[in-house]
């Protein structure tokens, strides 16, 4: 958006591409020479009869004083509407003072207000109807449903229905619920069943805090009591308790007794997800955003990784996608040699030196590349600092780190100086770990649930409908198992808008695996993980939503439409 000058309207942004030439009658007695009657060429504003303040009678006139950029008198406007003039630009109507002083912010604050409802119209195309909807991996903030029966069912749970939720819970036993229930509330199993799907766990945990999400959460933070901040020793206590708590969380993920966890730093969140999950045979670690810092010091620290998006852009390009995703396969089993190794790293984080000399050999095979000046290589290596500098922060900077280099991960992180604020509110503050199964040090949290009434309007009338609201961090699996209950409490038909913490929406991008997941031996290996076997075949699937996350979801006759 061009900038505006203060003081003048906005039709002033973009000078007329053409000016009307003057017609001019010979001087008549008095020497002042007049406009000629008639239409002014399309687009052109007539110039005004009246000479420049101030000037002589032989001195000629500003020819810019009215071309529809400002204000004109009542008795000019009646001129030209009668003479058959057009205003600058199509604007033939009145212009009200209101509009005139019309100023920049205004403009910005409509373009604000317009472009997120153009680009929602075009991301907001539903899918087509399914018994599934896909796997998202982003962590939500909030989710309402709204049915048109009662969510009366979920308040008021009894001690004997909560107990019960728990011990399932821990003891990974499910209820297979029927399809239909006619009285949710004399259901006891569905009670049961919704206050085990509201568990989750976490570490560190402090009452006064909310430790989710940690992103963007200093103002909410700040104020609040925060001992650790001046007391070094209370800051070792802490991370020593949570460097336990990391190293059993991935013990558990290792032996497939967990799922998935996520470590949700100040400045970026990591996905750890256990082998055959996420469409991968081996154990996967997705941290999104990173900047290039890390990412280097990743590096230095011998951590292999590839970045998904920028390995898509160059396949496009090479047409070599398939190359480079076979090799890093190979070398993520520990079967390339030490040479291919490098190069294969110096692939994945984007050090393409080779093809900056191949833009020249058709140079040299003409004769003619002493004529053309070469880039040195400083120059070709700060424009590859800027490209990297450029991702900082944005979805397209997600790292992709397989197999056993994840290990090696959990080591850099644990040593990472950046992994905890060293001033503000977060200041001395772990990480905070979120997992759907008990792990050292581990506190059970509950998510928040509520249900209301709700006036719903059906065309020109109001109609009663109910809503259910959940608050919390909704893990992948607390999802599903949530959509699982309410087919069955609300006959198949219920709705959901779902808010996502929006730096980890990128973890639905695909890894490019080639290898096909079999629901037998993933059944088999991770029965015992705690979460429910429908949501475990959901979640073992490849990612297909990207960098986008579901908002919507729409449930009719048991079947799934949502949108994105």
């Amino acid at each position: 958006m061009c900038s505006v000058v203060p003081g003048y309207s906005p039709g002033f942004k973009r000078p007329p591409e053409t000016l009307r030439l003057k017609r001019k009658r010979p001087r008549n007695g008095s020497g002042r020479s007049e406009e000629a009657p008639g239409l002014s060429p399309e687009g052109c504003a007539p110039l005004s009869p009246r000479p420049f303040p101030g000037s002589g009678r032989g001195r000629p006139r500003n020819p810019f004083l009215n071309l529809g950029n400002t204000p004109r008198p009542p008795q000019a406007r009646k001129r030209e509407a009668a003479a058959g003039g057009k205003f600058l630009n199509g604007l033939e109507e009145d212009r009200s003072p209101q509009k005139e002083n019309y100023s920049e912010a205004a403009a910005v604050d409509t373009f604000i207000k317009d472009t997120p409802s153009v680009a929602t119209s075009n991301a907001d195309v539903p899918s087509f109807p399914s018994f599934e909807f896909p796997a998202d991996w982003s962590i939500k903030t909030r989710l309402l449903f709204t049915s048109s029966r009662s969510f009366a069912w979920a308040d008021h749970i009894k001690a004997q229905e909560e107990s019960q939720g728990y011990v399932q819970h821990c003891r990974s036993t499910f209820t297979n619920l029927p399809q239909s229930i006619q009285e949710p509330k004399l259901s006891t199993d569905l009670r049961c069943a919704f206050q085990q799907s509201l568990v989750y766990w976490l570490h560190p945990f402090l009452p006064w805090l909310h430790l989710f999400p940690r992103i963007g959460a200093d103002r909410k933070m700040a104020g609040k009591n925060n001992p650790w901040s001046y007391d070094e020793g209370l800051q070792q206590t802490l991370m020593s308790e949570w460097s336990l708590s990391f190293t059993s969380l991935y013990n558990l993920l290792r032996a497939k007794l967990c799922p998935y966890f996520y470590v949700c730093t100040y400045q970026f969140t990591v996905l750890f997800r256990a082998a055959g999950l996420g469409g991968s045979d081996v154990i996967t670690a997705l941290i999104s955003p990173t900047t290039r810092g890390l990412r280097e010091a990743m590096k230095s620290e011998g951590i292999e990784f590839y970045m998904p998006f920028q390995e898509i852009r160059k396949g496009k390009s090479n047409s070599s996608s398939s190359h480079l995703e076979s090799e890093f396969a190979n070398d993520s089993e520990g079967t390339g040699k030490n040479a291919e190794n490098e190069e294969e790293q110096q692939l994945s984080c984007g050090n393409d030196e080779d093809d900056d000399d191949e833009g020249f050999l058709w140079l040299e095979e003409m004769g003619v590349q002493d004529k053309i000046k070469k880039p040195d290589t400083i120059s070709i290596q700060l424009n590859k600092e800027r490209h990297e500098v450029q991702l900082d922060h944005k979805p397209e900077s997600v790292v992709l780190v397989k197999g056993t280099n994840t290990f090696t991960l959990l080591n850099f992180l644990m040593n990472c100086k950046s992994l905890v604020a060293s001033a503000g509110p977060q200041a001395g503050l772990p990480p905070t770990l979120l997992s759907p199964v008990a792990f050292r040090g581990a506190t059970m949290q509950m998510l928040k649930a509520r249900s209301i009434s709700i006036k719903a309007q059906v065309n020109s009338h109001y109609k009663d409908a109910f809503s259910l609201e959940i608050v919390g961090p909704v893990m992948p699996h607390s999802l599903h198992s949530l959509c699982m209950l309410l087919q069955s409490s609300q006959n198949g038909s219920f709705s959901a808008v779902c808010y996502s913490h929006e730096p980890t929406a990128v973890f639905n991008v695909g890894i490019g695996n080639e290898k096909k997941i079999k629901e037998e031996s993933l059944g088999k290996d991770l029965c015992n993980c705690g979460i429910h076997p429908d949501a475990l075949s959901q979640l073992a699937l490849s990612p297909t939503l990207g960098k986008s996350s579901i908002r919507t979801l729409e449930v009719s006759d048991y079947t799934y439409t949502w949108k994105v």
